[in-house]
């Protein structure tokens, strides 16, 4: 990404990195039962889900570390979607500090935003994708919303013509109607992440890049920087565009389960995390009433997918397979970074979560 498009670097800082204990285990062998009904195994997963790397986190302890096609565990790879969830995170920093209200309407925070698609629409809306926007998030197809937003970055230049909006905030005031009412379904959007992001940059009063750094970034001790693509003014596309490393994401994991501290620091606030996990009385109806309800999860919440809210089983989620599974109660973190040709093929995200779940399993026992 760095090489292609601008970035925006979020540094690692100063501290030492996180050190991993060791406790390896051969975990190919663990068997689970497929989406198509047959027996697999985790090294049939891996093999056949385009792989670049997969690591498994116990207790602070790395279980197992596989790298394929030149990855290392210094190579940066696109997390997509997974990005959304550090926004989500950083959002409940403003939350605890009192400089973000979730409830309130997005045009108190940018006036601006005063189009017919973002009518009514409240920060929760935003932060658990119920807001009503007409924008559609069909990745097969080529001119959907979701790549015409990309094409401010310069993802999408096929897309680029004398009307295209200069930066992600254009683009967001671009939009007009609904497709639903706010807060009546679960529908991913990823132009909700990026309008989380300028709300955040009024409220907390910095770049959002700078914000990601000093509250989340650099506090994970990570040991590599990471980068988030920017449009034509420096606005960080989060919905989609971080890059990172992948025991960096094993981090934000361990962070996530517990309780959100790492290495004795609190990050994120213990009761946001745990918002998430339990949502509130629509989430699980949102969340039912989605095209996404094939994945048989909980909810989604705070820009966080909830894969068994009792079972405190977290995900983030990127599209082309990028995976962190996140175990709250075992204490278990996995991070798969892939390159699938098709942007959500179900069967492998399926298979890849029910083999996750059988190594989970097997880790706990």
């Amino acid at each position: 990404m760095q090489a292609l498009f601008p970035t925006c670097r979020l540094r690692r800082g100063t501290a030492a990195p996180f050190e991993f204990a060791a406790a390896e285990q051969d975990l190919q062998d663990i068997a689970y039962t497929r989406t198509n009904g047959e027996a697999g195994t985790v090294k049939q997963m891996i093999d056949d889900s385009y792989t670049d790397s997969f690591l498994v986190v116990k207790s602070g302890a790395i279980v197992t570390e596989q790298y394929f096609n030149n990855m290392t565990a210094d190579s940066h790879h696109l997390m997509n979607s997974m990005t959304k969830s550090f926004v989500g995170m950083l959002a409940g920093i403003a939350v605890e500090r009192g400089q973000l209200n979730p409830e309130a309407l997005i045009t108190e925070y940018l006036p601006g935003l005063d189009n017919s698609a973002w009518e009514g629409a409240t920060v929760r809306h935003l932060l658990d994708m119920t807001a009503g926007a007409y924008y559609h998030e069909d990745y097969a197809d080529p001119e959907a919303d979701f790549w015409k937003e990309a094409a401010t970055v310069g993802w999408r230049p096929a897309l680029v013509n004398e009307n295209t909006p200069e930066s992600l905030y254009d683009y967001a005031r671009s939009l007009q109607g609904k497709d639903q009412e706010n807060g009546s379904m679960f529908h991913y959007r990823t132009v909700t992440t990026n309008v989380i992001g300028m709300i955040l940059e009024k409220t907390m009063g910095g770049r959002l890049g700078d914000l990601l750094t000093d509250e989340i970034w650099s506090k994970l001790s990570p040991r590599n920087d990471a980068n988030v693509v920017v449009d034509k003014l420096g606005a960080l596309y989060v919905g989609a565009g971080m890059s990172a490393c992948t025991r960096d994401l094993a981090n934000f994991g361990m962070m996530m389960i517990d309780e959100g501290r790492l290495n004795g620091q609190q990050i994120v606030p213990a009761g946001w995390i745990q918002d998430s996990i339990a949502g509130d009385e629509t989430s699980g109806q949102c969340y039912e009433d989605s095209e996404y309800a094939a994945f048989g999860f909980s909810h989604y919440r705070n820009q966080v997918w909830i894969k068994d809210s009792a079972r405190q089983v977290m995900l983030a989620l990127g599209i082309h397979g990028q995976i962190i599974y996140m175990d709250k109660l075992n204490d278990i973190v996995m991070v798969k970074l892939s390159t699938q040709p098709e942007s959500v093929d179900m069967e492998m995200f399926m298979d890849a979560f029910a083999a996750m779940d059988a190594i989970a399993a097997k880790l706990a026992a």
